[in-house]
């Protein structure tokens, strides 16, 4: 069955004021001492293709409010995070208390979104994705998936996350090779963000990184969605704990926890990082 374009966020790039977005000048607010992109879906849409279409690199990543956390006392993986050249908030969280502490970012830019908004944008501009992470049944699935949505052609190639240490640097090669203009990396942190800041050299003819989370498993269903009115009221956590109590409670509950207090603290604190927004 012929591919039918679905009406998504991508339409909005003809529809919208936005036509252009470079990579030369990215607005950050400082959150917790990391430079958080001040950008919607759409903008952040227009900074990956101009790096494309300009032949640059973009290193781009994403924060929730249990890596801030994580981030906090973890130097090697807040020195990886801080290597990106664009970090999206994603998680309510994140934009809750970007509010709170003056330093507004205007949405939540969630991973698995970014993903399937940029795949789409492959496919009408003819780049090559390459997929890297999750088991081999998984990531297989994820690339038929995107294959019979769109077209086989804008796989460049694929390999799970099961790997070595030592292994690392011939794969990292084998992405380089494959002719990619952009890499999905469905590994957990700090694992993914090390990796990426490790061979960034070597990677330099991809045009764009990104890390993700568990997201290979999400496009075939394994892991169920938060409903869009649940995630845009700040339950995601909710629902999530539900459905996966064993997995989940102690993730939210406690690293809610202490994300609030973090931003408590960081709210009524006299000593403040000063905002590159604004500095």
């Amino acid at each position: 069955m012929p591919y039918k374009k679905k009406q998504t966020v991508l339409l909005f790039l003809f529809q919208s004021n936005f036509t252009h977005m470079s990579t030369d000048y990215i607005p950050t607010v400082n959150l917790f001492g990391i430079p958080v992109a001040r950008l919607t879906m759409i903008e952040t849409l227009l900074a990956v293709e101009d790096a494309i279409e300009n032949d640059a690199q973009l290193h781009h990543t994403v924060v929730n409010a249990g890596e801030i956390v994580r981030l906090q006392t973890d130097e090697k993986l807040r020195e990886s995070v801080l290597s990106a050249d664009l970090i999206n908030a994603d998680g309510i969280a994140v934009v809750l208390a970007s509010k709170i502490l003056g330093r507004a970012v205007p949405e939540r830019v969630a991973g698995i979104d970014l993903m399937e908004n940029l795949i789409e944008m492959a496919y009408e501009n003819s780049y090559k994705v390459f997929f890297l992470g999750s088991k081999e049944e998984e990531v297989s699935k994820c690339v038929k998936h995107y294959s019979d949505m769109y077209s086989s052609s804008i796989v460049a190639g694929y390999h799970s996350g099961d790997y070595t240490d030592e292994d690392e640097r011939g794969i990292a090669e084998m992405i380089a090779d494959s002719g990619a203009n952009l890499l999905f990396m469905a590994i957990a942190s700090p694992k993914k963000e090390i990796f990426l800041n490790e061979h960034k050299d070597i990677l330099s003819r991809v045009n764009v990184v990104m890390g993700l989370g568990g997201s290979f498993e999400g496009v075939e269903g394994k892991v169920k969605r938060t409903p869009v009115w649940m995630q845009n009221s700040g339950l995601e956590w909710f629902y999530r704990i539900i459905h996966l109590p064993q997995r989940m409670w102690k993730r939210y509950l406690v690293g809610n926890t202490k994300f609030m207090l973090l931003t408590l603290k960081e709210r009524f604190t006299s000593v403040r990082c000063p905002d590159p927004a604004t500095a």
